[in-house]
């Protein structure tokens, strides 16, 4: 048939090779063992993304909590410019001697 590969019949004559030497009980019961082991298996694995998804969530909301603010000490009151002060004087021009 096929060089190098297995053909239907090759695989028939497997299972009943396995069928001979475990039985049909005992083969049944390992079976229902390998579906438990999947099923407990994925059930691991979500739970495991289930807690990484909450350690994200927690990490993303301590980072969206501002710091606490420090209080900023009142400014002191600056006395209103008269009218004196706010023109330039003249200077004499040093330059022209």
């Amino acid at each position: 048939m096929f060089s190098g590969g297995f053909s239907i019949w090759h695989w028939l004559i497997v299972g009943l090779v396995v069928l001979l030497l475990f039985g049909k009980g005992r083969f049944s019961d390992m079976m229902g063992d390998v579906a438990k082991g999947l099923k407990n298996f994925k059930k691991g694995m979500s739970e495991d993304e289930e807690a990484e998804q909450r350690r994200l969530t927690a990490e993303r909301t301590a980072q969206a909590v501002p710091p606490p603010a420090v209080p900023v000490p009142p400014a002191t009151p600056v006395p209103p410019a008269t009218a004196a002060a706010a023109e330039p004087t003249a200077e004499p021009d040093r330059n022209q001697a």
